[in-house]
């Protein structure tokens, strides 16, 4: 991994590399990222975290759920597995997703992401709702983004219309995301199904008194 990140890598590089770990990571202004490393991002410094038990949860949910939704249909989810190429120089790995472009079964590439989602985590949670998400709604195939709160039923929709970019937030397991543009709504109760909430939110600060 060290020798990689010496030399910075073209995406065609970089996916060759990544064929011979056993690791997926993702593609950072020409250097590959293994989750659970810090990485620089203009000024600001930030981990690429993994995954608690709650987060894996919530990815499992949304998996089966857009895979069910999806059965039939030309467009299909995809896991964390699948990468999303955002630059020349940068390839993310979102948690999960909606490709309605063809299929190559040989590639790890998402050909055509109408959709990506990224639950939030402690560690990243300023960088995946800013940084990442600008990168996201740069690419011309995502029609949506959205940000999954892991610590309460609570998610961010980024939807692209025809004046732009705009935004609805949603919260309690009765509210549900409207992606329109594969066709789908996705209830909070079958994103958070299973999942058992913290008294307090990790990120907040302890109250003292």
């Amino acid at each position: 991994m060290a020798e990689a990140a010496q030399k910075l890598m073209t995406i065609e590089e970089f996916f060759a590399w990544e064929e011979t770990q056993e690791e997926r990571h993702e593609l950072v202004d020409g250097v590959p990222v293994l989750r659970g490393e810090w990485i620089r991002y203009g000024d600001q410094w930030t981990m690429m975290s993994g995954a608690s038990q709650r987060h894996d949860q919530i990815v499992v949910n949304l998996i089966t759920a857009l895979r069910t939704k999806l059965r039939g249909r030309t467009c299909r989810a995809f896991s964390p597995d699948m990468s999303v190429r955002t630059s020349s120089r940068r390839v993310r790995r979102p948690d999960s997703g909606v490709d309605c472009g063809p299929r190559r079964d040989r590639s790890t590439e998402a050909s055509e992401p109408k959709v990506v989602i990224e639950v939030l985590s402690p560690s990243t949670r300023d960088f995946d709702m800013f940084a990442k998400l600008d990168e996201y709604r740069s690419v011309d195939a995502i029609d949506h983004v959205l940000l999954i709160d892991p610590n309460d039923p609570e998610a961010q929709l980024w939807s692209r219309g025809p004046d732009g970019w705009s935004e609805m937030t949603m919260r309690g397991l009765d509210a549900t995301a409207e992606l329109s543009a594969v066709g789908l709504s996705l209830p909070l109760a079958e994103v958070y199904e299973d999942v058992a909430f913290p008294a307090r939110p990790e990120d907040a600060p302890a109250v003292s008194g």
